[in-house]
């Protein structure tokens, strides 16, 4: 099925959703012969130059290998650094398998790229000292929204849903974005503190919602905490965000997470709200001066207290959230926004251009 959007041709084919390595394996079985399928229709009806291929699998570089032969050109855009997920997620022989196919096709794909691109440094630096990618071809091209986007919305106090303080969480309901925590954060801050004046909400959909959506009843949350599903209206977003006198990103501290710039922080930070967020590398590096990081012991129960406390906190600090939000929206416009990304993406283009045999930048690590 195809369809068009701002001059862009779409498109989609269904596939199951599988869980577990097994699971995983068996969707990009069957993807992979029909993206190739697709990329071969492209090619004989439209014509391209570049694949440019974002991961998750690392696997598409196959794809790319074939029509390299026909003289076109290959951008990696590692978006996630795989073998940290997997490590993140799983153990002992299940992980030690993943891990093999996960290094294997991290290596295949930097070395078969014309050009890589990385959302933050610190997967640049794994592209550059553990890919050997020589780093005149690796560029830094942040996820982010236009300055346009989530603008001047309505304050709606009525998504407070009656309470004096609303917290917001915007984003993925995955097994690694920490939303156990934040629903045992709410908990401590209603129950253990007394706090029945915060209003939380989480916006967005994933895996693990049923699971977090049940946690949240058995604890007795249910005017606590609102799940509102996702949401496909952006204004209403930007309305929650710009109502929102806190916004979360609880993610918890592991080696992937630590190399992930989340996007949800940088939309909290157009909107010029502050950012509670437990003390990860790129979040910090994100953040700056609009977050209040919490440090973490890898223990959900003591994570979820201090993330609750700091809550508070802010929530008693008028000033401090202002100048906060001040300094998020500031970097926001002069740094994150996709206008500043744009540029960077253009220059990776360009050097695409520049160099037609890319073998000779890459450096002589194995």
């Amino acid at each position: 099925m195809t369809a068009g959007c701002e001059g862009i041709t779409i498109y989609r084919f269904p596939l199951p959703f599988l869980g577990g390595i097994g699971g995983h394996l068996i969707e990009y079985g069957l993807a992979m012969p029909i993206m190739f399928l697709l990329t071969g229709v492209v090619f004989v009806r439209e014509g391209f130059d570049v694949i440019h291929a974002a991961n998750p699998p690392d696997f598409l570089y196959w794809i790319a290998r074939v029509f390299k032969l026909f003289g076109k050109k290959f951008i990696f855009d590692q978006h996630d650094v795989v073998p940290e997920a997997c490590a993140a997620r799983w153990s002992g022989l299940k992980l030690r398998i993943a891990l093999a196919i996960a290094r294997w096709g991290e290596r295949a794909s930097q070395r078969s790229a014309d050009v890589v691109i990385t959302p933050n440094e610190s997967v640049r630096r794994i592209a550059i000292e553990r890919g050997g990618i020589h780093p005149d071809r690796v560029f830094v091209v942040r996820n982010a929204i236009r300055r346009t986007d989530f603008r001047d919305p309505r304050l709606r106090p009525e998504l407070r849903r009656g309470k004096r303080w609303l917290v917001c969480y915007a984003g993925v309901i995955g097994p690694d974005d920490g939303l156990e925590r934040l629903v045992l954060a709410a908990q401590h801050v209603a129950v253990h503190r007394g706090r029945r004046d915060v209003h939380f909400v989480v916006i967005g959909d994933g895996d693990c919602r049923r699971s977090i959506v049940q946690m949240s009843q058995r604890l007795g949350l249910e005017d606590v905490i609102e799940f509102t599903g996702w949401v496909r209206d952006d204004r209403l977003i930007a309305e929650y965000l710009a109502t929102a006198d806190v916004c979360v990103a609880p993610d918890p501290k592991n080696p992937l997470n630590d190399l992930c710039s989340m996007n949800k922080i940088v939309e909290y930070m157009a909107m010029g709200k502050p950012v509670v967020a437990f003390d990860l590398d790129e979040a910090r590096e994100t953040a700056r001066d609009a977050g209040a990081f919490v440090a973490a012991d890898g223990s959900n129960g003591s994570d979820a207290t201090a993330l609750g406390d700091t809550i508070l906190e802010l929530l008693s600090s008028p000033q401090r959230r202002q100048r906060m939000g001040e300094a998020g929206r500031r970097r926001f416009d002069q740094v994150l926004a996709w206008e500043h990304q744009r540029d960077t993406l253009l220059q990776a283009y360009e050097t695409l251009a520049a160099y037609p045999v890319p073998s000779q930048l890459r450096t002589n690590r194995d």
